[in-house]
């Protein structure tokens, strides 16, 4: 993960003496409420059709990660390469490849 981004996400809300505000539950919640107004962009169509507010509701929810990561201290590479592996495990390609089933319905 690109460290220097990273910073500049910690400097905005330092700057902004928002920490105090940013426990694991709220930054779980905003992430959440981001998400959801990220999926609303695709609300009865198949394809969104503002690009603009699909990155800026993306960078949202990928801000909002960033900033629950930092609040537990974990390191964004290994939680996303601990996860890869788990999902490489669950998901072999000889199983998974080209099928949407979940893991359990193979």
């Amino acid at each position: 993960m690109n460290k220097k981004i990273i910073e500049k996400i910690i400097k905005f809300r330092d700057d902004r003496n928002w920490k105090q505000y940013h426990s694991g539950e709220n930054l779980a919640k905003a992430l959440s409420i981001e998400a959801a107004e990220l999926l609303e962009l695709y609300q009865w169509k198949h394809e969104v059709d503002n690009l603009e507010a699909l990155k800026e509701e993306l960078a949202d929810v990928l801000i909002y990660g960033i900033l629950l990561a930092d609040t537990y201290n974990f390191d964004i590479e290994e939680i996303i390469e601990d996860k890869l592996k788990k999902n490489n495990e669950k998901y072999p390609v000889e199983k998974s490849y080209g099928n949407a089933k979940k893991y359990n319905e193979f």
